[in-house]
């Protein structure tokens, strides 16, 4: 009898231990009637949505080396460099369709995500036999605005023709400069933004449910490496922070009851990567590549989607041209 009782008292701690699907608060309004289980499972998926997209959107605007290929500063004033590149990262949208009829979003498509970029880097202090030198850092994230079916950028974001801009702004110290066998070493912090991004569109599109949000990312670097004849060659680990808000919308009752929207989601996501990076090193051209994982983090949501398991690494990369002066 007591071995019984102990059974079911390790059963219970079993299952309080067992992790539970989270329930967005925010969709609890939708498990009455005159909403049914289906529309309390779409106002779930449009935000689980937003948690499963907002690292993406930082990994594509953050990408590894903020300086692509280079394993060193850049070694005092008067010295600059301009870098044009693409992070890219496999991307699976969520069908736009789903009715709620399980918690379980399929997928519309598998497509490699591009994200062009431009930045910049400018020496400030050559450092003491180049410990300790310093460098500013400056991003420019470009969003075509058509680039991906059912995404958009907010109308009102700043923009150069049709292409919305993300901003950046950071430094990168010198820890260590390369001799022999001791690589060089730097470290790296980045603040950048995007402006708000939406997938789906409930008004006009004829989509069930859609969402939109923005993106305020921070990125600490710390990269090492070596200067082999022309080649650059290093390796890199980085942490990140992903803020911001978002808003839902979806229709309930497959459009019988007027659409709602839940805006004002705060959004907060870390990460970490790891990273190589390499560039062929020219006298003014520096062609650059990089490839690398962010790893996964479960975000125990109340809906799964088909294809995109948060808990996974997921596999990046960058390349593009570096003009140094």
């Amino acid at each position: 009898m007591r071995t019984s009782r102990h059974l079911v008292v390790l059963a219970g701690l079993v299952l309080v231990a067992a992790p539970v699907a989270a329930q967005n608060s925010q969709c609890t309004t939708y498990q009455s009637p005159p909403y049914s289980s289906s529309d309390y499972n779409i106002c779930n998926a449009a935000i689980d949505g937003t948690q499963i997209l907002h690292p993406v959107a930082g990994l594509l605007v953050s990408g590894g080396n903020p300086v692509l290929g280079s394993v060193s500063t850049l070694g005092g004033l008067g010295h600059f460099a301009f870098t044009a590149r693409v992070n890219a990262t496999e991307l699976r949208t969520p069908d736009l369709n789903y009715d709620g009829s399980t918690t379980t979003v399929g997928q519309d498509k598998k497509i490699f995500a591009p994200a062009p970029l431009v930045e910049a880097a400018l020496g400030l202090f050559k450092g003491f036999h180049g410990l300790f030198s310093l460098d500013a850092l400056g991003s420019a994230q470009l969003l075509p605005t058509k680039a991906i079916d059912n995404l958009t950028v907010d109308k009102n974001a700043r923009k150069i023709g049709s292409i919305a801009l993300g901003l950046g702004y950071g430094a990168r110290v010198g820890v260590f400069n390369g001799k022999a066998i001791i690589p060089s070493v730097t470290v790296s912090v980045m603040r950048r933004d995007i402006p708000r991004i939406s997938y789906g569109n409930v008004t006009t599109g004829g989509d069930n449910y859609s969402y939109s949000l923005d993106l305020h990312a921070t990125n600490l670097r710390a990269v090492a490496g070596y200067h082999l004849a022309i080649f650059n060659v290093g390796a890199g680990i980085g942490w990140d922070k992903y803020t911001g808000t978002a808003d839902i919308g979806f229709k309930p009752n497959g459009g019988i009851l007027p659409a709602q929207t839940i805006n004002g989601i705060k959004l907060d996501n870390t990460r970490t990567m790891a990273f190589l990076t390499a560039a062929i090193d020219l006298p003014i051209i520096k062609i650059g590549a990089e490839a690398g994982y962010q790893f996964g983090k479960a975000q125990n949501l109340a809906t799964t989607f088909a294809g995109n398991d948060p808990s996974k690494k997921r596999l990046f990369a960058g390349a593009g041209l570096r003009f140094s002066f």
